[in-house]
């Protein structure tokens, strides 16, 4: 199957990375959210990501303006209507895609894949609210979308191998590497890298040491670029907690249960750096 025409759900940073990504790689984008300040929002960032872009050389104003006149807006589903793949970047809460899936279910023509950025939730358990889980997938994107290579691909349960190859096609045309991952909580990068967050958060917790140290310890001693605690906060905690959670309730294995200072910071809206709180402080 050849996709040429790429709707994105969620106009936030990883949803607007994705639409940035197909736009410069020649796609026609549909770039969707609840309300048209929130997409507005998404395409401002976008603007600002390329302008950087053309300031440091690597691209002209006129491709520029070319990639952002592939990108149409939306606020309404049934614009799935004319797409040949639906990339899911919404919130990562299972009820809110399960509803978004069974509602795209309808609108996107049969041959449409419908493929979902989540970071930890199951692909089959998404698939099963639709009438196509053969065309359903996973198309998990690191952030920043337009810097990081990777693309993890998941296959659910039922997903067909034209899909997959369909999707890995994709991913290779934006310049990415894909990986292919069966459905576990959390695939390979989660299920690795979050229970490794979650320690560090438990060695301050325990007065191990504090944040900064933790993370000069890893990123000196580990040659991690960034330490643990930094990413943390740059993801987001309650993303962290809510992934953790999809780990300690999908293997039912207390290794994976979130600390307690976790849950704390979240319960007082210290979330990291889009609050201007977490493990540091942010202007």
């Amino acid at each position: 199957m050849i996709i040429k025409k790429v709707m994105v759900i969620g106009a936030g940073q990883m949803g607007s990375g994705i639409a940035q990504v197909c736009a410069m790689n020649g796609y026609d984008v549909t770039l969707h959210d609840l309300k048209a300040e929130f997409v507005e929002r998404g395409i401002t960032g976008i603007r600002k990501q390329l302008k950087r872009q053309v300031d440091k050389g690597r691209i002209t104003n006129d491709e520029m303006e070319t990639f952002l006149s592939r990108i149409s807006t939306s606020v309404e589903l049934k614009n799935a209507e004319n797409v040949d793949i639906v990339i899911e970047a919404a919130v990562e809460n299972m009820e809110v895609k399960k509803n978004l899936f069974a509602q795209l279910d309808e609108f996107a023509p049969e041959h449409a894949i419908l493929a979902t950025n989540t970071s930890s939730l199951p692909i089959t358990e998404i698939a099963a609210v639709t009438k196509r889980p053969e065309k359903v997938i996973g198309m998990h994107f690191m952030n920043p979308v337009p810097v990081m290579k990777l693309v993890e691909i998941i296959r659910g349960l039922a997903t067909s191998e034209d899909v997959f190859i369909s999707v890995k096609n994709m991913a290779e045309s934006l310049k990415k590497i894909a990986v292919e991952v069966n459905d576990f909580p959390g695939f390979v990068s989660n299920r690795i890298l979050m229970p490794m967050i979650n320690e560090a958060i438990y060695t301050v917790y325990e007065g191990v040491a504090s944040p900064k140290d933790v993370d000069e310890v890893m990123r000196l001693g580990m040659n991690h670029p960034m330490g643990p605690l930094t990413l943390a906060d740059f993801i987001g905690l309650d993303t962290c907690l809510y992934i953790m959670e999809t780990l300690h309730e999908g293997f039912g294995d207390d290794k994976y249960r979130p600390c307690p200072l976790l849950r704390k910071y979240v319960k007082a809206g210290w979330l990291g750096k889009k609050s201007g709180r977490g493990f540091y402080t942010y202007e």
